[in-house]
């Protein structure tokens, strides 16, 4: 759970580097976050809940939820700059510059290719974004 809210402690921090779980646990926390701010402006009547009905039995085979209300914006707002920042050192610890984010504007190989650099494993010891997050060396087994 401390992973979670790590890049809320380190809120405007775009230097050094982030490890993938710190990453991907903050990752959840805003989806978790997002879901549970989506029912919010649902049940105070922004946005709206599907159900897909089949049309042969009668039975609902899913749902959808629109939400588009202030309790998300809001949320929006307050997490949109650590999740930059998480990301930026993520890819830092890629040995990667933050400019790398920019791919994400070009649909599908952009997003192909940040994904993947989400899920590399970071650079062994320091690199020019610094010290390994880890603790690890170059050369040395552990």
């Amino acid at each position: 759970m401390a992973w979670m809210i790590v890049p809320l402690q380190r809120y405007f921090d775009f230097k050094g580097r982030s490890r993938r779980q710190e990453f991907w646990m903050f990752f959840l926390f805003q989806v978790i976050l997002m879901f549970c701010a989506s029912f919010i402006d649902v049940a105070l009547g922004y946005g709206q809940v599907d159900s897909y009905a089949q049309a042969t039995e009668g039975y609902s085979v899913g749902f959808s939820m629109n939400s588009s209300g202030p309790v998300m914006l809001i949320l929006f707002l307050a997490l949109i700059i650590p999740a930059l920042a998480v990301a930026v050192r993520r890819l830092h610890d890629t040995d990667r510059s933050g400019w790398w984010l920019l791919l994400a504007f070009i649909p599908l190989f952009g997003w192909i290719a940040i994904f993947i650099f989400y899920c590399l494993e970071g650079t062994v010891g320091p690199n020019r974004f610094g010290e390994d997050p880890k603790g690890r060396m170059p050369g040395v087994r552990g």
